[in-house]
């Protein structure tokens, strides 16, 4: 069963970490809620969004469905994909970002969640 680590991107932005950099390791020495900063296990068959849900979590989302990339997430480390053709680009897919409503994670992953708001993903949510 994957575990995913979460941190959420507005915590990135505010504390200038370079998303490039490992604003992961910057997070667990910081003291940051269980909101913004955690892990929790992920089943095979289970989307991400899903699993936060199930772990109490409120990461934002509307659709669903891939289609208006409210969820957008950027994975810095490990395997996530996504079942169904997302609204993304085929560069924002290269730059790691991923849609958590409709994606799963294959292998043990390192998430930015709530990256809606990155200047890197095109997508007008």
């Amino acid at each position: 069963m994957p575990t995913v680590e979460y941190l959420n991107y507005e915590v990135v932005e505010e504390k200038g970490w370079d998303v490039d950099g490992d604003p992961f390791e910057k997070a667990s020495e910081a003291d940051l809620s269980d909101e913004d900063y955690g892990e929790f296990e992920v089943d095979e068959d289970e989307y991400i969004l899903d699993a936060a849900e199930r772990e109490g979590h409120a990461w934002n989302h509307e659709c669903r469905a891939g289609t208006c990339a409210t969820c957008a997430g950027i994975v810095v480390e490990g395997e996530v994909e996504m079942d169904v053709p997302p609204i993304l680009s085929p560069g924002e897919a290269d730059d790691g970002f991923r849609l958590t409503c409709i994606g799963f994670a294959k292998t043990d992953a390192k998430i930015l969640y709530n990256a809606k708001g990155s200047d890197r993903l095109d997508i007008l949510v």
